[in-house]
């Protein structure tokens, strides 16, 4: 299963519907959304997806109450701990105790966001995935990732 790996979009729409393209032609099955979504409007491309969601509230995020109603439980505040085709998956915006939660052994993937900075590390048998900033703001490099849960593969790509 191929799932879609996004995080701090921060309204940047053109790299929303970019990184969706990205999905549905690569063949993602879901979208996983690592928080800083920030306001309804984005939300809506989500929303608006022929791809399935699921994602976590990150601290800049608006009008979380508007975000939480129009997502339903596809939207939650993390961490997020899911079952996704029979991988254990902790989804959080936060970075902290990334290494050590993974150290753990209790997760085969943590996907998180909010330092903007792209990674994709192995720690023990858990594979650690920020896919960096959708957005591009900061680092002028605005990428996704696509990862494999069958192969426990992941690969950064970078929104044209």
């Amino acid at each position: 299963m191929k799932v879609g790996v996004i995080s701090d979009t921060h309204d940047h729409l053109d790299n929303v519907e970019k990184a969706l393209s990205l999905f549905k032609r690569e063949g993602a099955s879901l979208i996983i959304h690592c928080g800083d979504i920030i306001s309804p409007f984005c939300l809506e491309l989500f929303n608006k997806s022929s791809i399935p969601y699921l994602g976590v509230l990150g601290n800049n995020d608006g009008e979380i109450e508007v975000l939480l109603n129009k997502a339903g439980d596809r939207l939650k505040k993390g961490p997020r701990i899911e079952d996704i085709s029979g991988a254990k998956v902790l989804i959080n915006h936060y970075h902290h105790f990334v290494d050590e939660i993974a150290s753990s052994g209790k997760f085969d993937f943590i996907f998180y966001g909010h330092t903007h900075t792209a990674e994709i590390k192995r720690v023990g048998d858990t594979l650690v995935v920020n896919p960096g900033e959708a957005c591009g703001w900061i680092t002028r490099r605005p990428t996704v990732a696509l990862v494999d849960l069958s192969l426990k593969e992941a690969e950064l790509i970078e929104l044209g």
